[in-house]
């Protein structure tokens, strides 16, 4: 026991020797990042129970620019109405969306700077090269936990190419798959509730990831290299756009990789798209694309080939090379922009709903000819819509009003004005959708609607302290690039 004790204290003693000797650089990190830190306030917009809802959250963010963007994640702000942000030195300043994207959780919004007090140039965060970072190397999660003030936390990379693997599902944000072109930095830096976009910051005090995720006990972190070059398509144009071929692959087996087989197992072929146009089939084995070879034998080398159909340029002819039957085959396919998995929902108040127009993917895997239709997204209970006979369920398609047919929801309410016009009392309207691929009719008794820029939100019951995220995060496989 004597021994063990002495051992003890000698480990003790070396690790508080170790703390000690990178103390000084821990503290030069945090003072040259600290006053770049950002506590977002943020009432946002969500669809639920058949109408649109108001909540208030908290999230973290860095200023990336003289110019006040701040840097964040889009489960924080992509979906805010309103922000207001609480600067280092304690000012308050409103701001406003840039711009967000869901696929790799990143968002940038602008500091009004006409409101601030001092004339004293911005505080400006730097990015490293999240490259060069490997496991084992020290990094400081910073933010704002709970919606408190800045708080730092010391640990060091446990995994620089963390993915979600098919036994944790892909992550789900707004319809899209966060999971399939970032690979995380898990850290054990510990993170908190509105820690989420706050910067993961390395010895230099550079910005080496945007914090995330938690798993366990592992927080996650978007990579610098790839957040910076999606924030700056945001600043610039305000969105991300991407390429896209219509595939869906899986890694190629253990077994074929075995004998020597490099590529990706195509396991579906989207209708329409250009792999389909260029005649790709399911089971081919797709081995190059734009020149460059492609492989995975498991899903942490997924992203990579998935940042490869990314970056192609919409409207450009890419050669897609591959294997069928033994033989090597080449064809040309003109990658196009690749379309939002699921559009963003809209409030119906008379019907009780909250509903969503078909993009080029759900039309797709719905199997619909074209994307005309409204996707019924929630229900409030005992609403119209869901007091309909039959009733109306989340994911019919409403093709049709009084015979009329609605291409989209503006034709939706342009169709429900008409039918309603100079009536003050609901009416019953007959309504044909789709369900489960069978054409059915219902009817609702629905009133006039109200114009959706002007109609009051409800918002939610009181709570005791804000949320620290402001989207919750949902499990979805099979997406398509």
């Amino acid at each position: 026991m004597s021994r063990l004790f002495t051992s003890l204290l000698l480990l003790a003693a070396s690790l508080g020797a170790a703390d000690d000797a990178r103390r000084p650089e821990v503290e030069r990190a945090i003072a040259r990042l600290s006053p770049t830190i950002v506590r977002i306030e943020v009432i946002s917009e969500d669809g639920s129970e058949g109408r649109m809802l108001r909540q208030h959250a908290v999230g973290s963010g860095a200023i990336i620019d003289a110019q006040g963007r701040v840097i964040t994640n889009y489960h924080v702000a992509g979906r805010g109405a309103t922000f207001l942000c609480r600067l280092a030195d304690r000012e308050e300043l409103p701001a406003t969306l840039v711009g967000a994207d869901a696929m790799t959780d990143v968002a940038v919004i602008q500091l009004d700077l006409s409101r601030r007090r001092s004339k004293a140039p911005l505080p400006v965060a730097e990015f490293a090269d999240s490259d060069r970072v490997r496991a084992g190397d020290t990094v400081l999660s910073m933010g704002c936990p709970a919606g408190l003030t800045q708080s730092v936390t010391l640990g060091i990379i446990a995994n620089d190419a963390m993915v979600m693997t098919r036994f944790v599902g892909a992550m789900n944000l707004d319809g899209e798959s966060v999971g399939e072109l970032v690979r995380w930095f898990g850290h054990d830096a510990v993170i908190f509730g509105g820690n989420s976009g706050g910067p993961l910051v390395d010895t230099q005090g550079r910005i080496v990831g945007i914090n995330e995720i938690g798993i366990g006990s592992l927080g996650g972190a978007i990579p610098a290299n790839t957040a910076r070059t999606v924030a700056t398509e945001l600043i610039a144009g305000g969105r991300v756009v991407r390429g896209w071929l219509g595939l869906e692959v899986q890694p190629l087996l253990r077994s074929l990789s075995g004998e020597g087989r490099r590529g990706v197992l195509v396991r579906s072929v989207l209708r329409g798209s250009p792999a389909a146009v260029a005649g790709l089939r399911q089971g081919d084995l797709l081995t190059s694309l734009a020149g460059q070879p492609v492989h995975a034998d498991c899903d942490e080398q997924m992203p990579t080939y998935h940042g490869q159909v990314a970056a192609l340029r919409p409207g450009r002819e890419v050669s897609l090379e591959f294997v069928r039957d033994g033989a090597v085959r080449t064809v040309v396919a003109t990658a196009a922009e690749r379309p939002a998995n699921i559009a963003r929902e809209a409030e119906l108040a008379s019907w009780g709903a909250t509903v969503r127009d078909q993009t080029r993917l759900s039309a797709l895997r719905a199997k619909r000819p074209n994307q005309d239709g409204v996707v019924v997204d929630s229900l409030r209970p005992g609403g119209p819509a869901a007091e309909a006979k039959p009733a109306l369920l989340e994911g019919d398609l409403i093709v049709a009003l009084g015979g009329r047919p609605v291409k989209d929801v503006a034709a939706l309410r342009a169709v429900s004005r008409e039918l309603l016009q100079g009536k003050t009392e609901p009416e019953s309207v007959l309504v044909a959708f789709v369900r489960a691929g069978a054409e059915l009719i219902s009817v609702v008794r629905i009133g006039p609607e109200v114009d959706a820029a002007v109609a009051p939100r409800a918002a939610r019951p009181p709570q005791p302290a804000p949320k620290q995220s402001s989207r919750p995060w949902k499990v979805q496989r099979g997406l398509s690039f």
